[in-house]
C-alpha cells in the first residue's frame, strides 16, 4: 500500500513539473507569485544597505551625489534644449516629427531559469506586452525586454532570441545583431559590398523602433562570407555578470 502511495504522489510530482514547464496556465500564478516574493527580499535588502550606508558614509555619499546630480541635471537641461530647438525647426517647416525620448531605470528581479544567465524577469510599471523595449547598462546595449507570460522579461545580448537592428564600421553597414548564447554576438545580413574590417565598431541604428541611433554594441573580431552577406562576430561591450538595474528606452520619440 506504502509503495502505491509512493508511486502516486510521483506521478502527480511529474505531471506538475511538466505542466509547469510546458503550459502557460500553470506557469502564470506561479511566476508572479515567485516575483512578488522577489521583488519584497530585494526591498529589504536594499532597505538594509542604504540604511548601513546612510549611517556610515553619509556625509562622503552626500557630496559624491551632489556632484552626480550636478552632472545629470547639465546633461538633462542640454538635451532639453537640443530638443526643444528641434521640435521649434520642425514646427517652422510645417513637419510632424517632435522629439520626446523617454528612458527609465527599471531593476532586474530574478534570472529566468537556473543558470541561464543570458534572461532577467524585470520590474518595471505600465508594461505593454505588445511591444520590445530596448534595455541599457552604463550607456552600452545590454539586450531587448519581450513578453512572456505577460511579464517582462529582458534578453541580454548573447541570448538567441535577442535581435536587433546596428550599423556596423564608418560606412554604417546594415545589419541585425543576434546572440548565440556565446561569449560574443553575431552580426547577420550584412550587405557583401561593404569592406567591413576587424575593430570596426558597431552601434544601434535606431531602424527597429527599439534603440536610438548610435549607442554602442562591440567591436568586430572576425567577417565570414555566405550567400551573399557578411556576418561578423562582435565581442560586446556589455560584459556585467551581475545585472541589477538597466535603463530602459520606453519611448523613442
Amino acid at each position: 500500500m506504502n509503495k502505491k502511495v509512493f508511486s502516486f504522489f510521483l506521478i502527480l510530482i511529474a505531471l506538475f513539473v511538466g505542466a509547469f514547464y510546458y503550459t502557460d496556465i500553470v506557469q502564470k500564478p506561479v511566476i508572479s507569485v515567485l516575483n512578488s516574493v522577489k521583488i519584497s527580499y530585494k526591498n529589504a535588502i536594499e532597505f538594509v544597505e542604504n540604511s548601513f550606508h546612510k549611517h556610515f558614509y553619509q556625509a562622503e555619499q552626500i557630496t559624491k551625489l551632489k556632484t552626480q546630480l550636478q552632472k545629470y541635471e547639465n546633461n538633462h537641461l542640454v538635451m532639453q534644449e537640443l530638443a526643444t530647438e528641434a521640435n521649434d525647426l520642425y514646427k517652422i517647416n510645417k513637419s510632424s516629427l517632435k522629439l520626446n525620448p523617454k528612458v527609465e531605470l527599471v531593476r532586474a528581479i530574478s534570472y529566468q531559469k537556473f543558470a541561464n544567465f543570458n534572461r532577467v524577469w524585470i520590474q518595471m510599471k505600465d508594461f505593454n506586452k505588445s511591444k520590445i523595449y530596448g534595455l541599457t547598462y552604463k550607456e552600452l546595449v545590454a539586450g531587448i525586454v519581450i513578453s512572456k507570460n505577460s511579464k517582462p522579461l529582458g534578453l541580454l545580448n548573447r541570448d538567441i532570441q535577442s535581435t536587433y537592428a546596428v550599423f556596423v564600421g564608418n560606412q554604417h553597414a546594415p545589419g541585425i545583431a543576434h546572440g548565440n548564447n556565446g561569449k560574443n554576438i553575431i552580426i547577420k545580413y550584412i550587405p557583401s559590398w561593404f569592406n567591413i574590417k576587424k575593430d570596426d565598431e558597431v552601434t544601434t541604428s535606431g531602424l527597429d523602433n527599439i534603440f536610438f541611433k548610435g549607442l554602442k554594441v562591440g567591436k568586430v573580431i572576425s567577417v565570414t562570407k555566405a550567400q551573399g552577406y557578411q556576418n561578423a562576430i562582435v565581442q560586446q561591450y556589455y560584459k556585467s555578470n551581475n545585472p541589477n538595474y538597466f535603463y530602459l528606452i520606453r519611448k523613442l520619440k
